[in-house]
């Protein structure tokens, strides 16, 4: 039997075209290690008001760092219609990230077009966004009403010295925080709180962050500081273990681990023992968790990544804005996650620095 082929070409790399043959497979997905396809993180900009030391340090991302031009962003229309593509394949959730998502001008329109869509299953779609709460507390109001259901917030220390040398732009604490009070405020919740532990950095404000955000209905996050992109200097020396952040918080605030909420889940759980509340690992580092990893992430400009730690994508842009059916897209997705086979931080723990040193995707680029 004969075959056409759609040919999907890497992004910023030298990566060789991958075919994919036009002989459509159908509904639900799993990959070569039968990890099935449940997420999708979506990229809206690759602009950012912050220059976190661990995502887009200033000695990179200076006043001369060029962004994309908006013709090479995905438009919400394109967006939308991959993200409909992305579900009939088994998505049910949808993270918007950045970048920083906010800086997207009328992102409330792409939020409102996305919140019509339907998981196969009827059940509405979960609709997410991470955000530095920047803009929060402006926005946040409008985001509901769009259809948003729920925030992720960065928040890397309480101490406001802290935080500004993490986010390097001399942006308050208080503000953020005056952004998650109104976004809790609205509705758009539970909130989640992510803290990217940085050893020598912020790592004295781990104890601080627990108990502030104890007996609340946040639930705060500690990240292992991890080796994404190629910019942000990564030590294995600078990583703080998720074991001892619980032994930390353990010691004065003792805690019970939680099962996870589903498969797939990137943060362990734990929980105070006083009944206090939640907190979570997320520990690629030290405790990969590739074995059930089903996320899926779209760059700005409409490639796409099978793994956080990538270095090449496969350019969804170029068979839109060609006229490709949505059966050819949806095929040519299909073969992209059953080809899948990426575990980096699996085989990142036997050969740290190795990997470390490879060429990786910026994650201002496709997200968290």
């Amino acid at each position: 039997m004969s075959e056409k082929v759609i040919m999907m070409t890497a992004q910023r790399t030298s990566a060789p075209a991958i075919p994919f043959p036009l002989e459509a497979p159908t509904g639900l997905l799993a990959d070569r290690l039968a990890r099935p396809l449940h997420d999708l993180r979506i990229s809206v900009t690759d602009r950012c008001n912050f220059r976190c030391v661990y995502c887009m340090p200033k000695a990179v991302f200076d006043n001369d760092y060029q962004y994309l031009p908006h013709t090479s962003l995905l438009s919400f229309e394109e967006i939308t219609r991959i993200a409909q593509l992305f579900i009939a394949h088994g998505v049910e959730k949808i993270r918007l990230t950045g970048g920083e998502p906010l800086l997207r001008k009328n992102i409330e329109r792409l939020i409102g077009m996305l919140a019509e869509l339907k998981t196969v299953s009827g059940k509405p779609l979960d609709l997410t966004l991470t955000t530095n709460a920047s803009l929060l507390a402006r926005k946040a109001q409008s985001l509901k009403d769009a259809g948003l259901q729920r925030v992720t917030v960065s928040l890397d220390a309480l101490d406001n010295a802290t935080f500004q040398r993490m986010n390097d732009v001399d942006f308050k604490v208080d503000d953020v925080l005056k952004g998650i009070d109104v976004a809790h405020q609205v509705g758009l919740g539970p909130i989640k709180i992510n803290m990217v532990v940085k050893g020598g950095m912020n790592d004295q404000q781990i104890l601080p962050m627990a108990r502030h955000f104890k007996d609340t209905s946040y639930i705060l996050r500690f990240i292992e500081y991890m080796d994404v992109g190629a910019s942000n200097g990564w030590k294995m020396d600078e990583v703080i273990p998720s074991s001892e952040v619980v032994r930390r918080i353990g010691a004065e605030l003792p805690l019970v681990p939680v099962a996870a909420n589903y498969s797939g889940e990137t943060a362990s759980r734990w929980r105070y023992a006083d009944g206090g509340g939640e907190i979570g690992l997320i520990s690629s580092v030290t405790q990969a968790f590739c074995s059930d990893c089903s996320r899926a992430r779209l760059s700005t400009e409409g490639k796409v990544y099978t793994c956080l730690f990538a270095s090449s994508g496969y350019d969804l842009r170029a068979l839109l804005r060609e006229g490709r059916t949505d059966a050819e897209i949806s095929t040519a997705l299909a073969h992209l996650w059953r080809a899948r086979s990426d575990r980096y931080s699996e085989l990142r723990t036997n050969d740290t620095d190795g990997l470390a040193r490879g060429a990786k995707v910026e994650m201002s680029y496709i997200g968290g």
